[in-house]
């Protein structure tokens, strides 16, 4: 089957052909040279499932009894005729096996009842090598016809696999592969933002949807490679070298399966000519912040990028995961080797020498293709690694410890027409390359198919006369951004400070931005992104710009303002679109060459893309290098370095624990009793050292409006927040005759404590429940506790001070006549003896109560 039979590895089928191909040929029957030997053939059918729901599709396994020796052949012309359950005859036509005889074909009944089915095979001619002979002997297969099966269907849909739910608690990898739902949130980082380089990366990060809703810090970590943060003392208030100009820290990051991987030390700089004098490249899990390992590749290289590739095969369906290092190439051209390691270990696995020149794009299973595109000579090819690596069957033994010309991997050569002006600017798998010639004059933006069967075919050579103000103004003019998807390719004027639209469908202009942007983004820091058919801008001037990018018009701006106006040339702080994903758009602050002592309160944040509002801001916390790495993301989670404290952190949803606990677990029917507990911050960084010297009791966990300010004062020691408040907590019970009460909510305080009042009306045993249902900040947690509830005491019948009063005074014997002056003695003692009374009864039926 197409879906079913590439699972059979080669490997069986050569097994089973050693045990069968003499019994074959002893079955067919004597034939001179003249003659063609005939074979009988089963046909068969089978179908999955069986019996099904209506409009439910269904799997035919169509073929016959014998296969072939080679993964490349397969049988030709089967048909299936149906019958359905009102007796209307149909076929489906045309069906090709693979090599194992048989091949998958989807049918969706439409009709319930019973639908009568069968193969037909027709007769051909077919030439397979034995294994013990270097000479293929020819048969010819006779017609089949494969026994009638009969497809229930019913009115009642079968039930599908039910699926898994996204983690509603801190998760960790590996993933189990069975939770296929949680690809939407797991997303890798392939390559690497790195100055000066040929591959760069999209903003836009499709496979992260649970990307971080507030500044909640998982865990912080040194860079390494120097101190970091205030120097102090002797030299006052300077701060430790970061890597701002030319020198930059934390380039090339990347993320792979959850791991992060960062250069120790800064990059060799412009002026060299070679590798760093020392490079260690750092792996830690991005989860929970544990360095897995150190490693100098090469001679002390840096990773270039990262391939998650799936190879899917008649062998193996599997992605296979490789750190590359590239060596050569460059400004200087020269030969360009690559270098495979395992992301796990950092161990070599393959070698790749030879490798071309050009634009280099994944493809859709993650191969990696580079065109190379020869305007002048009027030819262009497309190499592919995983033709370079293997044709056959299997991928990891096949590459592995191996060093392969990648010559071979060139998979066409197509001539092109020549003359085309200007140069490559984007390149699209299986449909386009675009190029352009952009002047002061004129723009000219043409198109070269992809598609399969029309490689290299010129779709449009389109030429637009550019405004006279760019020819007068001497307008600095580049192509900055592209999107298959809206077809739309955009042009940045440095000097006016507008976009500029043109279509990939045929090149004409679409659009023109109709304000200019603030002054200041005419600065080298002004960098564009697009996602969901928008396009966003920021730059020096600090202010974020989102346009419509089929119509150029402007839907938004937000101004990172600073409010202690500590930024020399402007009120806002310069911002640089770090990655788009999940709705949001993520900004950081950076500079050029940061004056020191450096400007405080560098923001981070996080933007609705629909509107521009605020989702998150954190000022003073992370702040990054315009020479050095930005901020990535991966498994929603973001990993970020910062230049105040010289730091790697990361940024996502934590865990949190709940406790519960009750005052008096044991009281009586119409008492009541005080529910206690905390809500607590426990992920990973909450177990460093320091962290636990100043939280002997742990992180409390707090609000999401808290969090930004929080969090600098749990990790960068900034002073605790006066106004920062709790979670809540719902609290909940199951009586003792089984229903469902609520309780009531409480809200935790700044030490992470909750209390709250709990009369109960039943006797019996209560379960007690407290959960914290979790935020944009963390995971939710619940824990349970028992409270036990007495009858109510017996109430006793307690006279009161005069009725005992009367009876003492009734009880007491007849005197004579006591003379006036001792009657106020005798009263006073009288009284003391009926309060002792009362005392000693209020007593004894307070005793029973407890």
């Amino acid at each position: 089957m197409k879906e079913l039979s590439y699972k059979t590895k080669l490997s069986t089928i050569a097994l089973i052909l050693v045990l069968t191909i003499s019994a074959t040929l002893v079955a067919l029957p004597t034939a001179t040279a003249q003659e063609i030997p005939t074979k009988t053939t089963y046909a068969f059918i089978g179908a999955v499932p069986n019996p099904v729901g209506v409009t439910q599709p269904v799997l035919f396994h169509v073929g016959i009894t014998d296969y072939f020796d080679s993964a490349e052949k397969g049988w030709e012309g089967l048909t299936v005729s149906i019958i359905d359950p009102e007796g209307i005859e149909t076929s489906i036509e045309d069906i090709r096996t693979d090599a194992t005889g048989g091949t998958g074909v989807l049918f969706t009944p439409m009709k319930v009842g019973t639908y009568t089915l069968q193969a037909h095979f027709p007769t051909q001619m077919a030439s397979m090598t034995p294994f013990f002979s270097p000479f293929p002997i020819t048969n010819t297969f006779l017609a089949s016809d494969s026994d009638v099966l009969e497809l229930v269907v019913q009115e009642e849909a079968l039930p599908y696999y039910p699926g898994h739910s996204l983690p509603d608690e801190y998760w960790t990898r590996p993933i189990d592969s069975q939770l296929r739902e949680w690809s939407r949130i797991s997303g890798s980082w392939l390559i690497a933002e790195v100055f000066m380089s040929g591959m760069a990366p999209s903003k836009y990060r499709p496979y992260n949807e649970d990307a971080p809703e507030t500044a909640h810090i998982l865990w912080a970590r040194p860079m390494g490679g120097g101190l970091g943060g205030l120097a102090g003392g002797e030299v006052g208030l300077h701060s430790m070298e970061h890597g701002d100009a030319y020198e930059g820290k934390f380039e090339g990051s990347i993320i792979v399966g959850g791991i992060l991987y960062y250069n120790k030390y800064e990059a060799a700089g412009w002026g060299a000519m070679g590798p760093p004098p020392k490079q260690e490249v750092v792996a830690v899990d991005l989860h929970t912040g544990e360095e897995l390992w150190t490693k100098i590749f090469l001679d002390n290289r840096t990773i270039s990028f990262a391939q998650l590739f799936y190879w899917d095969s008649y062998n193996m369906h599997a992605v296979f995961a490789y750190l590359w290092i590239t060596v050569g190439g460059g400004m200087f051209g020269g030969p360009v080797e690559w270098h495979a390691f395992d992301p796990l270990t950092g161990e070599w696995e393959y070698s790749m020498t030879n490798v071309p020149s050009g634009n280099t794009i994944f493809g859709p299973k993650g191969e990696i293709y580079i065109y190379t595109v020869n305007l002048q000579n009027g030819w262009m090819t497309q190499w592919n690694s995983s033709s370079a690596g293997s044709l056959a069957g299997s991928w990891g033994n096949t590459v592995r410890g191996r060093t392969i010309d990648a010559t071979a991997g060139i998979d066409w050569n197509k001539t092109i027409p020549t003359g085309l002006p200007g140069s490559v600017q984007a390149t699209f798998f299986g449909d386009r390359i675009i190029g352009a010639s952009v002047t002061q004059e004129e723009v000219t933006v043409w198109g070269l198919s992809l598609e399969e069967g029309h490689e290299g075919t010129q779709m449009f050579n389109k030429t637009w006369n550019a405004p006279a103000q760019w020819a007068t103004g001497n307008q600095s003019i580049s192509w900055v951004a592209s999107s298959i998807e809206d077809k739309v390719g955009v042009l940045w004027t440095k000097d006016t400070r507008k976009y500029y639209g043109f279509s990939l469908d045929n090149g004409k202009y679409l659009w023109e931005t109709e304000e200019s942007e603030h002054y200041l983004n005419f600065h080298v820091g002004t960098v564009p992104a697009v996602a969901y058919g928008r396009l966003f801008s920021s730059g020096v001037s600090g202010i974020v710009y989102c346009y419509n990018l089929t119509t150029g018009k402007r839907l938004w701006t937000y101004e990172a303002a600073d409010p202690w106006k500590e930024i020399l040339w402007a009120n806002n702080w310069w911002s640089r679109i770090q990655f788009i994903t999940d709705g949001k758009i993520y900004m950081g602050h950076e500079e050029h060459s940061v004056i020191d002592p450096k400007p405080r309160g560098a923001p981070y944040y996080c933007l609705d893309i629909e509107d521009g509002s605020v989702i998150w801001r954190i000022n003073g916390a992370f702040r990054q290098t315009h020479w050095g790495g930005r901020s990535i993301i991966g498994d929603s989670i973001i990993a970020t370095q910062s230049t105040y404290d010289q730091r790697v952190y990361a940024i996502g949803k934590g865990a949190s624990t709940t406790t519960v606990s009750i005052q008096n677990d044991v009281i009586s029917l119409g008492s009541s009793t005080m529910i206690k507990g905390t809500v607590m911050d426990v992920s990973p960084g909450t177990e460093d050292a320091a962290l636990q010297i100043r939280f002997p009791n742990g992180v409390p966990a707090i609000s999401d409006e808290s969090m930004s300010e929080w969090m600098k004062y749990v990790y960068m020691q900034f002073g605790i927040p006066a106004d920062a408040t709790g979670v809540e907590v719902k609290l909940e019970a199951i009586d003792p005759n089984g229903e469902y009460a609520y309780i009531g909510t409480a809200t935790t305080d700044t030490s992470g404590n909750y209390g709250f009042t709990f009369k109960p009306d039943v006797e019996g045993k209560y379960l007690i429940m407290a959960t914290f249902y979790g935020s944009g900040g963390y995971y939710g947690s619940t824990t349970t506790t028992y409270l036990a509830v007495d009858p109510a005491p017996e109430e006793l019948d307690i006279p009161s001070a005069e009725e005992i009063a009367q009876e003492t005074i009734s009880q007491l014997p007849a005197y004579p006549e006591i003379p006036a002056y001792l009657t106020i003695d005798l009263a006073i003692i009288a009284a003391v003896a009926i309060a002792v009374i009362i005392g000693t009864v209020s007593y004894l039926a307070l005793k029973k109560e407890k």
